[in-house]
């Protein structure tokens, strides 16, 4: 990024690198088709439609989101094939679900309990329309979905409703092997294929001809669309990437687009020094200091392994030296990479986009749509 660029920057702030932005989006859609299957990718990461926008052009079949208020935001800015992977449960959610489906050419909406999958029959039956449904089961994440023994009554149960159509199936399953935590990317997402096949086959077996089995997040994706066994993937931070994906095998620093900017306020001593972000702009949702990866700090500092965000208040992250001298002083700009990027993007109102010949900035049309 041009230094004169940085100097304008009002921080604390993220910069999007819109060339590595583009690549990536671009690699996972080629590795996908190469695959012989369909990307579908979730906005989480990005939460802007210029960037769904970009995904669709890229060849994406559709997009996912987690909640209908995100969905709204996507379908205001263009898309019409959303996924809304989160069970759809409340009158007030449904609702705005039906009259979302009413504006788009497909929507599919997410179910995993019969309590859940009634709810949504009696609203659609109110509508007077027939809702598009996938059933989640959980193969090992321990979240939302069915128990996987107990997929196959369940959809028998779903199908028996009048005015919802199942249509298909999905998982959310990440680095799991075996049921328990995994750092072997390949293995994880065999067994996520090995078992979407299976809990598919049980459910056409007992006479519900579902079309769609739909899988993987970013360190999974791959490696589940090339057993041949899923129909689509759903990955969401590869557009981006951050320091997780790179310690879980697959990203690499230079890839990440992504990089806060911050701007030293304070320098009481040497040993330390304070930033203008704390922890309403750096995301806690990670433990330093852990097993498996053993994150030094709440965001990575560029080109300095001597310096970790180690501590932060509401409004103060506090810069430490393992030298015990950071070599800051007041007015210095320092840059920093996420950790894990989605709930960074989410943190902030707008960011800056760095095209290599233009600064631009963009909302973040869809941060805070909880509902």
């Amino acid at each position: 990024m041009k230094q004169e660029w940085i100097e304008q920057l009002e921080t604390p702030c993220l910069v999007i690198d819109m060339n590595k932005a583009r690549a990536n989006i671009k690699e996972m859609q080629e590795q996908t088709k190469a695959a012989g299957c369909q990307l579908r990718p979730h906005i989480k990461t990005h939460k802007m439609p210029l960037f769904m926008r970009m995904q669709i052009e890229a060849g994406a079949v559709g997009i996912t989101c987690a909640k209908v208020s995100e969905a709204e935001v996507m379908a205001d800015g263009g898309a019409d094939d959303i996924f809304i992977a989160y069970p759809m449960v409340g009158s007030f959610r449904i609702k705005r679900a039906i009259a979302l489906r009413k504006k788009v050419k497909r929507l599919i909406l997410a179910v995993d309990s019969i309590e859940g999958a009634k709810l949504l029959n009696e609203e659609a039956k109110k509508a007077c329309v027939t809702l598009e449904v996938r059933m989640e089961v959980d193969t090992g994440a321990k979240r939302t979905g069915v128990v996987r023994q107990n997929a196959a009554s369940l959809a028998k149960e779903i199908q028996g409703l009048s005015n919802l159509e199942l249509t298909g199936i999905y998982t959310f399953k990440s680095l799991v092997y075996n049921d328990q935590p995994s750092l072997d990317n390949h293995k994880a997402g065999v067994e996520e294929g090995d078992l979407m096949e299976q809990i598919a086959s049980e459910i056409i077996a007992a006479g519900i001809n579902i079309r769609d089995i739909s899988a993987g997040s970013t360190p999974t994706g791959l490696e589940v669309a090339r057993t041949g066994k899923v129909t689509e993937i759903r990955p969401g931070t590869y557009i981006f990437k951050d320091y997780m994906l790179c310690m879980e095998q697959v990203a690499k620093m230079e890839e990440i687009a992504v990089r806060y900017y911050a701007t030293v306020v304070s320098t009481p001593c040497k040993e330390y020094a304070v930033i203008d972000g704390g922890t309403k702009t750096f995301p806690m949702d990670i433990t330093l200091n852990t097993e498996p990866y053993y994150y030094p700090g709440y965001a990575i500092i560029e080109n300095n392994d001597d310096l970790q965000l180690s501590r932060m208040n509401e409004e103060h992250g506090i810069i430490t030296s393992k030298k015990g001298d950071t070599g800051l002083k007041v007015g210095d700009k320092i840059a920093l990479i996420p950790i894990h990027v989605c709930t960074a993007i989410n943190m902030q109102n707008s960011v800056y986009l760095d095209y290599g010949d233009m600064l631009t900035s963009e909302v973040v049309g869809a941060r805070g749509m909880l509902v």
